[in-house]
């Protein structure tokens, strides 16, 4: 589906019920071993401050950050988002870097050797990811895929006026929406992603 495709498409009523239900989840947070951070451009201000906020609230002991280098920047998401969250309150020794990833699942694949290497992939049993709402639920399937083992928790956040409910009422945030959307089945058929949570 090209992008002009994706931004003059309507969701019906019933799919955009089916994308509140299946695709905008929410879990209860729990405090875990490690907040997964997965890189991103947009939010970067709002995503450290939330994860300040859950380290004061005790919700994670370690995190990882995870993105290389995109176009127009010199420095990778890793790189800034770090500092946002070291600005935010977070340790900086408490913060593991990834620097190469380009897309979610090398967020994934490549984070995983870090995480052994520092705290043993045995010693972490809840994993708290953290990113965008229109990604949603894809953090936690790409997690799922490669990391079944771990109990997930998902919490998404945006700075779109727009309630999430309310998305497709939001062009921009309706097309964010659907491209994410659209990504589910067909990554799930190659091996992408795994089914999260459980039916």
């Amino acid at each position: 589906m090209s992008t002009l495709d994706r931004s003059t498409r309507r969701p019906s009523a019933d799919e955009i019920s089916e994308i509140n239900r299946a695709h905008l989840i929410e879990t209860p947070l729990q405090p875990a071993d490690l907040l997964f951070m997965f890189g991103t451009r947009e939010d970067v201000a709002l995503r450290a401050d939330t994860a300040g906020r859950l380290w004061r609230q005790g919700y994670f002991r370690w995190s990882i950050v995870s993105g290389g280098v995109t176009a127009g920047s010199e420095q990778s998401e890793c790189t800034i988002i770090k500092a946002a969250m070291v600005a935010a309150g977070i340790p900086a020794d408490r913060i593991l870097e990834e620097h190469r990833a380009l897309n979610t699942g090398e967020n994934v694949i490549l984070s995983l050797p870090i995480i052994d290497a520092a705290l043993g992939l045995h010693n972490v049993r809840r994993v708290i990811c953290l990113g965008n709402t229109w990604t949603a639920r894809r953090y936690p399937m790409t997690l799922h895929r490669h990391w079944p083992e771990v109990e997930k928790m998902l919490l998404t956040v945006d700075s779109f006026a727009t309630s999430r409910a309310l998305w497709h009422t939001d062009p921009e945030f309706c097309r964010r929406m659907l491209h994410e959307w659209d990504k589910i089945e067909p990554y799930k058929a190659r091996g992408f992603i795994a089914e999260w949570p459980a039916a």
